[in-house]
């Protein structure tokens, strides 16, 4: 299949093609690599990983160079919009800000299926799990990697009662990475205790074999508390039990990531229980991977909230460590997260830890006082914890007896924990021995299996099995003849192959927008006002997705969403031609040659200053590098005084800057600067330029400017208009 090109989309159809016969071109999970004193741009970075081929930088970048640093720990991103084709696109895009490690959320109640599911059938809270689904994936994932230059690891759920067939799927498809935990399967799917634990050893077995990294589930009791901060210490020992029955199994400590998610959130006092508690964590558990998680079950939303909240969790992480650091998607309080939400995310991660580089050097953690006094208690209460179980019988004895869960501080007990029934649940009284002489010829095997020695390995006793032989993997298309993404591709196809466009967050041309409203009422009101207000600007199946009170009376803010049902024809834009800066070289002979001088102030009532300085100075790149003489006069100019110092300088050019927007006096400035020309006679001997982050060349042109300049323009840029207006080129 040919490479991507940056500037072309993703081709679902060339992916679907020859699917049958894909193999994974590589298999396991690939860590990030660390470069020591990293020199990117100006700086030197103390914790980053190799740079990427192909990237989007933060947008603050282009003021250094346009770098993009990478952090050292690989940046995780939840995806489980329904539709894998979709998500693909999500994928490609949070590849090139920084992900590395895609993590599809399984459909709602997949737990439960008790085998395995074949095509593309669309999900409901997830994606569904099938070999085709994963097999497509990850062949764009290989063709993503290559367009970004790192490795991508593709993750997913190993849980519910097909666990183990859920396994080989995953070492047969080249998939990177799972989730796999009994004590989730018990707790919160009500899988039978017996056969989720025998289920584990061979799912861990062959996760084992394909190097798959593997990552527990104690942080659902963070989410399922009534008071989560309270459960600390069943948090470790969830973690112990994992970690050990893992262990014992055969995954290396280099495989196995402990969830590590913070229990609580502000405004409770966040780092103050948060901080302590990641410390013991990683007191207790030296040498396996820790993969940090924010607490969802705080997650309101606002988006705001929600990324602060990330933010403060990203500090514990440089403080304390991790391997891997998730990012949930800021609106997973609202909605089925957005795939520009994934991206501010993932964002949000390399943007703090670019920033907070090298904090450790500079930043000690107080090893004596509360800190070490909490995790000390912490780790006391976790082993006492422990110790009761093994009194009252072992594991199942204290789920059967609601340890679990249970929202009291440990020793104390609210009587509100899970518990489960040892014969009951999902799937019991499945569980049956193995005969003395059982032979099962497949690798990675768990448990006691009569191999004749003199075999390298388990099946060559049937010339192998699928995990050495994909040949004999028996490949599916489709079941479904509707429900099937062949019929998706068909419908949206004018989106994808034709000249139509329609917004999207979800899923392609799915038309939703996102619109935020003031109204100066209380939150009932405007509620129900900011809905009809949408209806009123065509909006179809609108709903509001977030309010927050301002004031009980004075006003509220809210976001509304709803579905446009009109398609844009791109061919019929109008799209302004972008001009190319002439060549330095080119600009600097036509000033010494035709010498120009120019007067540029901020005018009206308005301070600001740096955007104009850059377009001028020398130092920034500004048009004094190629010869113009400048006259600045300063910030809050009246119109009048700048027309007059052009008059006195006998100026060619006169460039303004406007960032002040209110009661659109930036367009009234203009207005008169063109008016004041006119009057004193200049007009047509001095060029006009105005500036401002809400102005457009349009509505620059529309109020009497030559040209008008937005955020982001440079000094080449208007160096370049000034010379091709002097010489009559436009």
């Amino acid at each position: 299949m040919k490479k991507l090109k940056p500037t072309e989309k993703l081709d679902i159809e060339e992916i679907l093609k020859d699917l049958e016969n894909y193999r994974p071109r590589r298999k396991g999970w690939t860590w990030r690599k660390k470069v020591e004193n990293h020199k990117i741009g100006d700086f030197v970075y103390k914790d980053t990983s190799e740079n990427l081929k192909n990237s989007v930088p933060l947008p603050a970048a282009k003021n250094f160079g346009g770098i993009d640093p990478q952090p050292e720990q690989v940046i995780t991103t939840e995806i489980a919009s329904g539709r894998f084709e979709d998500d693909i696109r999500r994928m490609r895009m949070a590849a090139w800000h920084g992900a590395d490690h895609i993590m599809v959320i399984r459909t709602a109640g997949q737990s439960h299926f008790d085998g395995l599911i074949e095509g593309t059938p669309e999900g409901v809270g997830g994606i569904p799990i099938t070999r085709k689904q994963i097999r497509a994936t990850r062949k764009a994932l290989d063709l993503i990697e290559d367009e970004v230059g790192r490795p991508i690891n593709f993750h997913s759920y190993v849980s519910g009662v097909a666990g183990p067939e859920i396994a080989v799927l995953f070492a047969e498809e080249g998939v990177n990475g799972a989730h796999q935990d009994p004590q989730y399967n018990v707790l919160y799917r009500d899988v039978n205790m017996l056969r989720s634990f025998v289920d584990a050893a061979e799912a861990k077995r062959i996760m084992a074999g394909a190097g798959l990294l593997q990552i527990d589930g104690a942080h659902n009791a963070n989410a399922t508390a009534r008071e989560a901060w309270k459960v600390m210490p069943e948090l470790f020992v969830q973690h112990a039990i994992n970690s050990l029955f893992s262990l014992k199994i055969g995954i290396p400590k280099d495989r196995i990531a402990l969830s590590t998610v913070p229990p609580t959130a502000s405004p409770s006092p966040d780092i103050w229980i948060n901080l302590p508690y990641a410390v013991a964590l990683r007191d207790l558990f030296e040498g396996f991977r820790f993969r940090a998680q924010q607490n969802t079950k705080y997650m309101e939303s606002s988006l705001r909230e929600a990324t602060v909240t990330h933010t403060l969790n990203l500090l514990i992480t440089k403080l304390t460590s991790a391997d891997i650091q998730s990012t949930i998607t800021p609106d997973e309080g609202r909605n089925v997260p957005w795939h520009y939400n994934n991206i501010q995310a993932v964002d949000t991660a390399k943007q703090a830890f670019a920033g907070m580089d090298g904090l450790k050097e500079v930043v000690e953690v107080k090893e004596e006082g509360y800190l070490k006094v909490k995790a000390r208690e912490l780790k006391e209460r976790a082993v006492l914890f422990l110790e009761e179980i093994l009194k009252v019988g072992g594991y199942f004895k204290a789920v059967e007896s609601g340890f679990f869960v249970d929202s009291g501080r440990y020793p104390e007990r609210n009587g509100d924990g899970i518990a489960r029934e040892i014969d009951g649940g999902v799937a019991a009284g499945t569980i049956v021995p193995r005969d003395d002489d059982y032979l099962a010829p497949v690798c990675d095997h768990f448990g006691e299996n009569n191999i004749p020695e003199e075999l390298e390995k388990p099946c060559d006793l049937i010339g192998g099995c699928t995990l050495h032989n994909p040949d004999k993997i028996d490949f599916i298309d489709e079941l479904d003849d509707e429900d099937n993404v062949h019929k998706r591709l068909e419908k949206n196809k004018k989106y994808r192959k034709g000249n139509l466009l329609k917004p999207e967050v979800e899923w392609l041309a799915d038309g939703w927008v996102n619109i935020t409203i003031f109204l100066p009422i209380n939150q009932d009101v405007a509620e129900v006002a900011a809905l009809e207000i949408a209806r009123k600007m065509g909006l179809k199946n609108p709903e509001v997705i977030h309010k927050e009170v301002m004031h009980p009376a004075e006003g509220t803010l809210l976001e509304v969403k709803g579905q446009v049902d009109f398609d844009i024809e791109v061919d019929k834009l109008r799209i302004p031609e972008k001009q190319k800066p002439l060549p330095d070289d080119e600009i600097r002979e036509f000033i010494d040659e035709n010498p120009m001088r120019v007067v540029a102030a901020t005018v009206g009532k308005d301070e600001h200053s740096v955007g104009l300085r850059e377009i001028i100075d020398i130092k920034h790149g500004g048009i004094e590098k190629y010869g113009f003489k400048v006259t600045y006069l300063g910030t809050s100019v009246p119109v009048s005084k700048v027309v007059d110092a052009a008059i006195e300088t006998n100026a060619d050019a006169i460039l303004i800057s406007t960032i002040i927007t209110h009661n659109d006096i930036h367009r009234i400035n203009m207005r008169k600067l063109n008016d004041l020309c006119i009057e004193k006679g200049i007009r047509d001997k001095v060029i006009l330029v105005a500036g401002g982050t809400q102005v457009s060349n349009d509505i620059a042109v529309e109020a009497g400017m030559d040209a008008g300049f937005g955020r982001g323009t440079s000094g080449d840029e208007v160096a370049s208009f000034l010379v091709k207006k002097k010489r009559g080129d436009i």
